[in-house]
């Protein structure tokens, strides 16, 4: 029989600010799929969305805002 002896090893996870944010819209309007694509800086695809907005109608957008993140052992 093999045995496995675990243990724990506590961790924290934290925004990473070198890596930056990304801000992204989607329109989410049926049959639509149009994208901001990303940016550094959530004006763009504010920017975007209310063009979109302007020209095709469309209310509902989903927004994206991704981080990165920096694991690290706790000691």
């Amino acid at each position: 029989m093999t045995r496995a002896v675990l243990g724990y090893i506590p961790h924290t996870i934290r925004h990473a600010p070198e890596g930056g944010v990304t801000y992204e819209a989607f329109c989410v309007a049926e049959g639509c799929g149009a994208e901001s694509g990303a940016h550094d800086e959530q004006d763009g695809p504010q920017d975007w969305a209310l063009r979109h907005a302007g020209r095709t109608g469309h209310d509902l957008f989903r927004r994206v805002f991704t981080d990165h993140a920096r694991v690290s052992r706790d000691t």
